[in-house]
């Protein structure tokens, strides 16, 4: 399968406000702006304003439904992520030929996922049926490792395969846990956590502490 055809799970949807914050992101060394349009419409953008290179991340989300980089404030409208307005110059037409780079987004098991093809089906991230409905989103680890170094160091920590490629059954805690892994950056990985326990509960503390032990011990492997 082509990598960029398949869907990252990169962030917690309920990180990313409709009409509100900007949230950075990555994917196989892709870096990302991840925003809402005013609907609730979630957007993933390359990280970078066409005009002058600068990070959306410094921009902000205005209009509902457009975001405008920090640096001359030109706007782009969600969905095409065409510029739509150019505020020094309000009177001039935008050029058509200026256009953010868009990714395929979806919302699924309480995260955001991004697919970096440029084109193919929009099929729903299929990584996503590996959390059991009704699950929790436990906790997400940040692992200062490549992701293959992630994926060798599962398995010694008593994590099996799901069938589905990047995602894992285990135990933390005493608690059921699937695992699924984004690989962010080439010494970037990010590993969600879901769990049947309740949120606030003794249980979900108890998953909480055994995560980041399991954090130590995966880096302490592949620093080995």
């Amino acid at each position: 399968m082509n990598p960029s055809a398949t869907w990252h799970p990169v962030t917690p949807s309920a990180e990313v406000r409709a009409g509100a914050n900007i949230v950075a992101g990555f994917a196989q060394g892709q870096e990302l702006a991840l925003w809402r349009a005013a609907d609730g419409s979630p957007q993933a953008w390359e990280n970078r304003c066409p005009h002058r290179s600068v990070r959306f991340t410094l921009g902000q989300v205005t209009g509902g439904d457009r975001l405008a980089c920090a640096y001359h404030g030109w706007q782009y409208e969600a969905g095409s992520g065409a510029c739509v307005r150019i505020p020094a110059h309000p009177a001039m037409p935008a050029p058509r030929n200026v256009c953010a780079k868009t990714f395929a987004t979806a919302d699924a098991a309480g995260m955001l996922w991004v697919r970096l093809a440029a084109d193919g089906a929009d099929a729903p991230p299929e990584l996503a049926d590996a959390v059991p409905a009704g699950w929790h989103l436990a906790r997400t680890l940040t692992l200062r490792v490549a992701a293959s170094e992630v994926r060798a160091a599962l398995a010694p920590q008593g994590f099996a395969s799901t069938g589905t490629p990047d995602a894992w059954q285990g135990t933390l805690g005493e608690s059921p846990v699937v695992a699924l892994l984004l690989d962010a950056q080439p010494q970037l990985s990010f590993l969600h956590l879901w769990t049947d326990a309740a949120p606030g509960s003794d249980a979900m503390a108890r998953v909480h502490r055994a995560a980041r032990q399991l954090r130590s011990d995966i880096e302490a492997a592949a620093s080995h």
